[in-house]
């Protein structure tokens, strides 16, 4: 399984188009939706072999990207995974990490943390994980 572009050693895998990294795919999607630029599906679909098996984290540098062409600034993220197994918080350094470099953001300015559902729904059954994204953008007027 990974998350946030860390190998996270588990029983079970995420199943996806590209390699199913829902955390990125909530702060691709969040980035893009206070942007207006729509959605992760829009920008990489997954339809056809081009993002099949893809890394996520290559999303993730490309919407950074097209922020920075439109001179809009990250400030801050702060994501929430909710699951019932694995325990998270020791990766949690490492994909704060991996965020800042992709992101050119300092560590201080990305949150990741996680919850539970108590044993209610599919993440609490163990048949999936969820991700909420929050962020904060801005933009550069000339």
């Amino acid at each position: 399984m990974v998350l946030g572009g860390v190998e996270i050693p588990f029983h079970r895998g995420l199943q996806g188009h590209s390699d199913a990294d829902v955390l990125i795919h909530a702060i691709c999607d969040a980035l893009l939706g206070a942007s207006g630029f729509g959605d992760i599906g829009d920008l990489f679909p997954d339809t056809g072999g081009r993002n099949k098996n893809r890394n996520s984290r290559e999303f993730l540098t490309e919407v950074h990207k097209l922020l920075q062409s439109h001179s809009i600034r990250i400030v801050n993220i702060d994501v929430t995974l909710i699951a019932q197994a694995p325990k998270l918080s020791s990766f949690f350094d490492a994909i704060r990490s991996n965020l800042s470099a992709d992101l050119e953001l300092d560590q201080s300015f990305v949150n990741v943390k996680a919850t539970t559902t108590e044993g209610l729904g599919f993440t609490g059954r163990a048949e999936g994980i969820a991700a909420h994204a929050v962020v904060l953008v801005e933009q550069s007027i000339a």
